[in-house]
């Protein structure tokens, strides 16, 4: 029996990592039951497992997955009431956004914050392609930053023409597992080609006008950096779904509406229109960003359905 990492999950089948830098492709014999969550991936990408190896075949044979220090997740569809972990045992996760080309949503951030939140996993926003940004794109990107900046959250601002704009992020990802995810076309695939050249990672070009490779990525993956630590390659995705928890629960991982919270008249209290509510008297007042409490709204109303 081997103790080993999964470095990379295609859905049935998986990379795992064990032993001095050894890979073995390996798969699961029979089910393995997974504590109470319903997920269309048993297996995850991060998970440290025990495997057997298959003298025959030289396959790994996966007899158990650990237990995790945490995961993240995501709706598997918008109908479905599974979820997807895309992956597990992560030290922090950034989103990579852009203002233009593509434009990346308040609200896809907004709902990737609050899932790495509930799941206890430091969230940190990457803006990229500065060097295409005019004068209003770069106010924008003041404003989301300093959003952002106010209750607490980390962003840095890069382009990947810049060497010096990447050597802070180095330093976060140095000695630790990171996840990376956000919109196809972001530039994830060529961040991680430039922070590890023999990885050769493929792109595809959308266009001269975009600038940009538009990341390919099919199934996550972890790639380990030659300056230290590991990051986990996400496929390009289009929304999170607020999986695992209540919806009484969601206003508990927007940071700045529930520290205000306790000051509301009911303590069962809501933010949609009870009488009293002290949130909203901080959104009218400009305490809590009205951009914020937008994305609140509609992930409340969005994901209703869920509970019903």
């Amino acid at each position: 029996m081997e103790k080993g990492i999964v470095i990379k999950s295609t859905g049935s089948r998986y990379r795992v990592l064990y032993g001095e830098n050894k890979v073995i492709d390996s798969y699961i014999k029979g089910k393995l039951r997974m504590k109470e969550l319903r997920t269309t991936n048993p297996v995850a990408v991060g998970d440290n497992v025990l495997i057997e190896i298959d003298r025959k075949t030289g396959s790994g044979i996966i007899t158990e997955v650990l237990d995790r220090r945490n995961y993240i997740l995501r709706k598997s569809s918008n109908l479905s009431r599974h979820s997807q972990i895309i992956a597990a045992n992560v030290d922090q996760a950034f989103l990579m956004v852009t203002i233009i080309l593509p434009e990346t949503p308040i609200e896809f951030i907004d709902r990737f914050l609050i899932a790495a939140e509930a799941y206890r996993i430091p969230a940190i926003i990457l803006i990229n392609k500065t060097d295409l940004y005019g004068k209003e794109e770069l106010e924008k990107m003041d404003s989301l930053e300093t959003m952002y900046r106010k209750i607490g959250y980390k962003t840095l601002s890069l382009s990947l023409k810049s060497s010096n704009d990447l050597e802070p992020l180095k330093l976060l990802i140095k000695d630790q597992v990171s996840l990376i995810s956000g919109y196809s076309g972001v530039g994830k695939t060529s961040l991680l080609n430039i922070l590890n050249p023999s990885l050769n990672l493929k792109t595809e070009e959308i266009s001269d006008y975009h600038k940009q490779g538009k990341h390919i990525t099919t199934f996550p993956e972890m790639h380990k950096m030659p300056f230290g630590g590991y990051v986990i390659d996400t496929p390009g995705i289009r929304g999170f779904g607020v999986v695992d928890m209540d919806r009484s629960e969601i206003y508990h991982f927007f940071r700045e509406i529930f520290k205000i919270s306790k000051d509301c008249r009911f303590h069962n209290c809501l933010h949609l229109d009870e009488p009293d509510c002290a949130v909203r008297k901080s959104v009218e007042a400009g305490d809590i960003d009205f951009l914020r409490y937008k994305s609140y709204l509609n992930i409340m109303e969005t994901d209703d359905r869920k509970y019903r």
